[in-house]
């Protein structure tokens, strides 16, 4: 067994003091965490000019790095963005508090009554890349709901995630609380992602927040159980019984909103008979956003006829997140054949179906696999704040919970509670 290296022995403590401070938050009424919360957002509020002075240079070193633009987009945290973030500290601490629910019980034919009572996770690892508002989102999240988190951060966003975890621990001092509630690793180093991997004895749940490849690392090198996901393969299918000039609006707003995202539209899949009205026109609408279409045959044609940029398909391109302003689109026979194409290319993120036939939705809705499904709404919903949990975790897309997006109230396990009269097992 080699011996660790200083950073290996860095990140170990930093873990275990985290784990050794998490009880204290944990201890706090729901009332003295909310005000927590609220102090958060009134220093983001007030140190907002210093907090986007220093994303500007991420920014600018990551531009001169040659980032691509959904790079930087993700990057980006300038005064709205970090307004938003403040009004979510807001809305997370006028949440009901996740760890006052008591549930399931029961009286049992043996005497004991029995109720299950949610807790903190206790410590929760995230490995996030270039988004500097996880960093805020996952210290919301854990101090709603009383954890404590370790956070690694990519390079790209070092002098922002620094500056916004000396504003954290400012407020965890005002609160007498100690600083490693929030711990911050500031090793950029590959290696240092294996060596968090590895700390299963300070860490009780790891939350990779990032590509593939980063998902990938965690699954095949982590001691720790994962909250998986965020990679999105994602699908819209239109029916021809669709209103097709209301379909086009739901399209255009799960494709160009925010094509950076994880939530937003990759392939479109259209019912063969609904093309020669709708693809024409989507491609006319699409255009000026530069929106690029990667088809084939028919659709191809028809994407065309209406001014459409269309490029041939790619081995693999059903498989992309896109991640821009690119998608793929897909003839249909009907809804079973969508169902098919999405059980083959899907990721389990999010998958939309336009539709006014009730019995093609029923199906589709019961027979795809994914964290969320929607009928006549766009994929951009799958989103803590737009579900109601004010932040957002991760969406996790695996089967096994918490699925889908993760906000404070899933950050919580539960143990058992047993009442009874000095009551012996019989």
């Amino acid at each position: 067994m080699t011996e660790q290296t200083p950073r290996a022995e860095r990140l170990a403590a930093q873990a275990r003091a985290a784990r050794e401070a998490q009880p204290s938050l944990a201890r706090l009424d729901a009332a003295a965490r909310n005000v927590l919360l609220l102090d958060v957002a009134r220093r983001l509020v007030e140190q907002r000019a210093p907090l986007a002075e220093a994303n500007v240079r991420d920014l600018d070193a990551g531009a001169a790095a040659g980032l691509g633009p959904a790079l930087l987009d993700r990057l980006r945290l300038d005064g709205p963005r970090l307004d938003g973030l403040a009004g979510d500290m807001c809305t997370v601490a006028a949440l009901a508090d996740p760890l006052a629910e008591e549930f399931d019980r029961r009286a049992l034919p043996n005497g004991l009554s029995i109720a299950r009572r949610r807790v903190p996770i206790g410590v929760v690892g995230v490995i996030y890349e270039a988004r500097p508002n996880v960093t805020v989102d996952i210290a919301a999240a854990a101090l709603k709901s009383g954890n404590a988190v370790v956070l690694r951060g990519g390079r790209e966003a070092r002098q922002t995630n620094l500056a916004l975890v000396a504003l954290l621990h400012e407020a965890l001092r005002a609160a007498g609380l100690p600083e490693a509630i929030v711990s911050f690793i500031d090793a950029p180093e590959r290696e240092a992602v294996s060596e968090l991997l590895q700390l299963a004895d300070c860490i009780d749940v790891m939350v990779p927040r990032g590509g593939q490849g980063l998902i990938d690392l965690c699954r095949r090198e982590s001691r720790i159980p994962l909250i998986a996901g965020g990679v999105g393969v994602v699908h819209i299918y239109v029916d021809a019984s669709a209103d097709l000039e209301r379909a086009l609006a739901v399209i255009e707003n799960a494709k160009v909103q925010r094509p950076a995202v994880c939530n937003a539209l990759d392939t479109l899949l259209v019912q063969s008979s609904a093309a020669e009205p709708l693809l024409p026109a989507l491609a006319q609408r699409l255009s000026g956003f530069g929106v690029v279409f990667h088809a084939e045959g028919e659709a191809a044609s028809l994407l065309a006829a209406g001014g459409g940029r269309v490029e041939a398909l790619a081995a693999g391109d059903f498989d992309r997140e896109w991640l821009g302003l690119a998608m793929g689109v897909q003839l249909v026979e009907d809804v079973e054949a969508a169902i098919g194409h999405i059980a083959r290319h899907g990721s389990g993120h999010s998958e939309a179906i336009l539709s006014e036939d009730a019995e093609a939705v029923a199906r589709f809705l019961n027979a795809v696999d994914a964290s969320a499904v929607y009928h006549n709404a766009s994929t951009r919903f799958t989103d803590g704040g737009q579900f109601g949990m004010g932040v957002e975790v991760a969406v996790a897309t695996g089967r096994l919970p918490p699925r889908g997006p993760v906000g404070p109230a899933e950050l919580t396990s539960w143990k058992w509670v047993g009442r009874g009269d000095y009551l012996p097992r019989a």
